[in-house]
């Protein structure tokens, strides 16, 4: 293969299917890649094979190209998934089907594992969560007192603030609405933290 190559066809080429994975979140095929930048297929596959040769991309297969600038996003970004609503009202039943992933930048929010639910009603209004706010949440399975936590209760989650009760042999979940009033549970399964709130300002 002769490495001199056309510098133009190669900034297109590069810059095409960063734009493709920045709006479809997947990588493009060599077909679309093909019909996007109007250069022949055999062409296309000739650059393809030359920009991973020279580290420009990673391919290894069907809608798996990678570029510098999709690896350097992926390094300063974590990859969480958003799972539905929980209760922030009435315990309800955590949804556990993933809706999307978003990327969140490490700088902001740290390295971790991390999901984010979208809150479901108002009890949570005075800790400034809101019915459809999205809460990014911290996986563990423990809490200091006072934290916000996802807990679950016989398959009911919910958004409370956490108050172990060890003398009375309970659990206060507190919610952050002077007009309800506390759950008491004998034990729950904590299921992360609440770290941040995501919102729009409007």
């Amino acid at each position: 293969m002769r490495s001199k190559k056309n510098p133009e066809y190669l900034k297109m080429l590069e810059e095409f299917i960063d734009e493709y994975i920045e709006k479809n979140h997947t990588a493009p095929t060599i077909s679309e890649i093909t019909d996007g930048v109007e250069l022949p297929r055999s062409t296309v596959g000739r650059y393809i094979a030359y920009m991973r040769e020279q580290g420009v991309i990673d391919y290894e297969g069907h809608r798996s190209i990678t570029t510098r600038q999709v690896q350097k996003t992926n390094s300063e970004s974590v990859k969480v998934p958003v799972l539905g609503s929980v209760s922030c009202g009435v315990p309800k039943l955590a949804i556990e089907n993933i809706e999307e992933y978003i990327r969140l930048p490490v700088a902001l929010f740290g390295r971790g594992d991390f999901f984010i639910l979208r809150a479901n009603g108002d009890s949570m209004i005075e800790a400034g969560i809101e019915d459809g706010d999205l809460v990014l949440i911290r996986v563990q399975n423990y809490a200091d007192p006072g934290q916000i936590v996802v807990a679950l209760m016989d398959d009911e989650a919910t958004l409370k603030r956490f108050y172990p009760e060890p003398e009375k042999r309970r659990i206060r979940l507190h919610p952050e609405n002077s007009a309800l009033k506390d759950i008491y549970v004998k034990e729950c399964i904590i299921q992360g933290i609440a770290v941040k709130v995501l919102k729009d300002l409007e």
